[in-house]
């Protein structure tokens, strides 16, 4: 599960420079791949996008329940 969240992550980093790129100045680097080849990264980043959303938080260490952020009642309890 642990490499599935670290593509997925890559994903959605090179998904959110695409869209960088192309606010600022109009360029979509991954049209260059080709029609077809596009539409399959735009799919696959989609998709890595809604894989976080929903398993983010049990995935990660900062915002799961058993985290040390400071926001739950687990944390910081004397054993």
């Amino acid at each position: 599960m642990k490499a599935l969240h670290l593509i997925a992550f890559i994903l959605i980093i090179v998904g959110s420079l695409n869209w960088l790129s192309i606010g600022l100045f109009d360029t979509d680097f991954v049209l260059y791949l080709g029609a077809t080849v596009a539409k399959v990264v735009y799919i696959v980043v989609g998709l890595a996008a809604i894989f976080e959303v929903f398993t983010h938080k049990s995935i990660c260490r900062n915002c799961g329940a058993c985290g040390d952020c400071g926001t739950c009642s687990t944390d910081n309890k004397q054993a």
